[in-house]
Order: C-alpha cells, then sequence, then structure tokens
C-alpha cells in the first residue's frame, strides 16, 4: 500500500467511513438524486417512453453528466432494453457506423462501409421485431465533429412505420448547444424534441444535504461532520459543481484528519481550496498553516 493510500485509509477509519466519500469516478452507488439531475432523469425516462427519436442532456464540466449517463444505462439494463454507449465519440463519420455495429456484436471488421450499413439496419430490425427497446448513449457529444453528428441523424432515419429502430441520448458540455446551431446541423436540431440541463448545486442547504448523503452512502453514521460555515464556505469555492465538491471535501477531510479533529471547520475548507487552482475563492489561508497541517499528517501517518 503507498503511502497516500494509507492516509486516505487512516482518514476514513478516523471519522468512521468505510469508503472515500469523495471519489471523482462515476461511481452510481454514490448518484445522489439533486434537482436537476432528477428533472433531467424523468425527462430522458419520459422521452424514451415516448419514442423520441433524439434527446439532449447538457452541463458545464463536472455537473454531473457522465454519472448520470451511467446511471440511465443501469436502469435501461434491468428493464432489458439494448444499449449502445459511446463514451470518446470523437469518431469519422464512416468509424460511427462501424462503432454502432461493434456495440450491436457484428462481425463488420473487414466488411464495406454499405455492408456494414446493411448489417446494422437488418440487426435493428430483428431487435425491433423481438420489441427490443434500442437505445444509442452518446457522452461527450460535444467532440463530434460535424459530419459525424450528420451521420449521427442519418442513422436515426432508420425506422419502420411504427417506431425508430435506434434512440439516441446525447450527453455535452454547453460546447454541444453552440455546434448543433450550425447550418449544417439544422435538421439533427429540429429533431431533438427534448432536452435538459445540468445546473450546479443552488444553495449552501443543498450542498450540505449532498455531502450528508455522500457521507452516509460510505458508512457514516454520526452527526454533521461539516460545521455550518464550512459547507458555506466549500459551496461558494465550489460554485456549487459536483465534481469541484468532492475534490474539496476529500482534501477538507485529510485537513480535519491532520489535526486529529471530530468536526471539519472553515478553515479546513479554506486550506483544501488555496490547495485548488479551480476553486473560485480567492481567500487563502497563510502558507504556515499548510505546512502546520501538512507535518500534522506526516505524524501521524
Amino acid at each position: 500500500m503507498t503511502a497516500l493510500a494509507h492516509l486516505n485509509q487512516s482518514c476514513q477509519q478516523h471519522f468512521g467511513l468505510q469508503q472515500a466519500p469523495f471519489t471523482l469516478t462515476p461511481n452510481t452507488d454514490f448518484y445522489v438524486d439533486l434537482p436537476a439531475q432528477r428533472q433531467a432523469y424523468e425527462l430522458v425516462q419520459y422521452a424514451l417512453a415516448s419514442g423520441e427519436g433524439f434527446v439532449k442532456v447538457t452541463g458545464e464540466v463536472g455537473t454531473g453528466k457522465t454519472l448520470l449517463c451511467r446511471r440511465l444505462l443501469n436502469e435501461l439494463h434491468q428493464h432489458g432494453s439494448v444499449t449502445l454507449y459511446l463514451p470518446n465519440p470523437h469518431l469519422s463519420a464512416d468509424a460511427l457506423w462501424f462503432a454502432l455495429a461493434a456495440e450491436l456484436e457484428l462481425a463488420v471488421a473487414h466488411m464495406s462501409l454499405p455492408a456494414v450499413q446493411q448489417a446494422l439496419q437488418q440487426r435493428l430490425l430483428q431487435l425491433a421485431q423481438q420489441r427490443k427497446q434500442v437505445v444509442l448513449l452518446v457522452d461527450e457529444a460535444q467532440s463530434m465533429p460535424v459530419e459525424t453528428l450528420e451521420a449521427l441523424r442519418l442513422v436515426s432515419n432508420l425506422e419502420t412505420e411504427q417506431q425508430k429502430l435506434l434512440q439516441i441520448v446525447l450527453f455535452g458540455q454547453p460546447e454541444l448547444d453552440h455546434l448543433l446551431q450550425q447550418p449544417q446541423l439544422r435538421q439533427l436540431l429540429q429533431r431533438i424534441t427534448s432536452s435538459a440541463n445540468l445546473s450546479p448545486l443552488t444553495s449552501s442547504d443543498m450542498l450540505a444535504d449532498y455531502i450528508q448523503q455522500r457521507m452516509s452512502l460510505a458508512g457514516y453514521r454520526g452527526m454533521q461532520l461539516f460545521a455550518r460555515d464550512a459547507v458555506e464556505h466549500l459551496w461558494r469555492a465550489s460554485g456549487g459543481v459536483p465534481r469541484l465538491v468532492n475534490i474539496l471535501a476529500a482534501k477538507s477531510l485529510l485537513a480535519g484528519y491532520g489535526q486529529g479533529v471530530d468536526k471539519i471547520e472553515r478553515h479546513h475548507v479554506a486550506l483544501a481550496a488555496a490547495d485548488t487552482e479551480a476553486a473560485t475563492l480567492a481567500t487563502l489561508v497563510p502558507w504556515w498553516w499548510a505546512v502546520v497541517v501538512l507535518l500534522a499528517c506526516v505524524v501521524v501517518l
């Protein structure tokens, strides 16, 4: 075990945690049903149930798009839907067809593009005859080239008289909205029937609830660990962005552990913010205070 891993484990034990509550990986076990996430999730579910072809979910970096996407994947699997997932869609238009065929487990490595398109359509028709819902989820959709987005529109044209053979959910940063405004993508834009936006946490009270839920999911059973002014400072320093909240909260726990305290106070969050370039607050602590905490952590370790 590395020194850092041992430090994190000791920190978790100090606060009565079974695992790290503020990891950056999109772990659906730590999904917190925030208002913006709930609204987006329900909108996508309704759109898919209604048979809509295109759905769009946008949000700034760190607002939980990938986590929501993973939750939808799990939910669709549980209900027997066939899912296709493109986590990195920076593909050429031709490569998109091959990627979709591969997601459907079609052996198309040595086929021509027209043969791949034909095989993909036949497979989707088979699934439709089996009454299987097929959903494509595209993460980081703002990185798709224009030609690939246009190819995606052509894929969505595959349909019977009764239904779409493939439903598509796009997850992307706000740049996706600007991309879709280009004249050559106006046909695709018209086919997006439902859109949702993931916003940051809008209040310190909402953040306090978020922290408590994440701590509980990690095994914490005590009273509110973060003091009220610490939560307020954390909300301001993070801008309410969940990913940045996780970074600052994890560092705040380490700062509190280094001092051997059982309560996270405002100055612990200030230490975390001072060590995080993305933090929005310029309020720093004295350099010597950070050194004291670092030495305390080393001594404890």
